[in-house]
């Protein structure tokens, strides 16, 4: 929560600039969403349309994220922007959708963020360091108890966890999500 009490303090301090917050498009956007709230922010979330199919996905099975907005850039996203959060794909950073923002500031959520160099070579103003990594045995706990016929694995170190599951007797395959080649690096 001392991460997102930073982001907090960074909203006030620069209540004139958008806070562009890279998180990835699966499970971390709506994380850091859902720890916004929890924290009393209240103010509408703009989200890149590459969110919103999860983050509705999310709403429709109970999480409340709020009010969330398109963060469409379009005449007057200036003003609309202004002092909000936008959370996109960290792939967004540096690129022509970012740069319409008036004087963004970058924000990046994920484990990596511990690395200052990696801060800085995506140039992070605001790096929030929050890692969704669990260790193998709760890993391996949650797939034996949902009882999943198929694992799909994201990140980290697929072959191992694929493998942990055909030794298992379930079906696994590394999903290559968008956003995601960058936790390799």
């Amino acid at each position: 929560m001392s991460e997102i009490r930073r982001l907090t303090a960074s909203l006030m301090q620069f209540p004139e600039r958008a806070h562009i917050l890279g998180a990835y498009s699966l499970g971390k956007a709506q994380r850091v969403i859902s720890l916004l709230r929890a924290a009393g922010h209240e103010a509408p979330i703009l989200i890149h349309g590459a969110l919103e199919k999860l983050c509705r996905y999310y709403q429709e099975q109970g999480i409340d994220l709020g009010e969330l907005e398109p963060a469409t850039v379009d005449e007057g996203i200036e003003d609309r922007a202004a002092g909000r959060v936008v959370v996109a794909p960290p792939s967004v950073f540096g690129e022509r959708w970012t740069r319409r923002f008036a004087d963004p500031l970058n924000v990046f959520a994920s484990g990596w963020m511990r690395i200052r160099q990696r801060a800085k070579q995506r140039g992070v103003e605001l790096p929030l360091i929050l890692s969704d990594h669990a260790d193998w045995n709760e890993l391996t706990a949650t797939i034996r108890e949902t009882e999943a016929n198929e694992v799909w694995v994201t990140h980290g170190r697929e072959e191992a966890i694929v493998r942990w599951c055909e030794l298992n007797g379930i079906m696994a395959r590394p999903l290559n999500l968008v956003g995601y080649e960058d936790e390799a690096e």
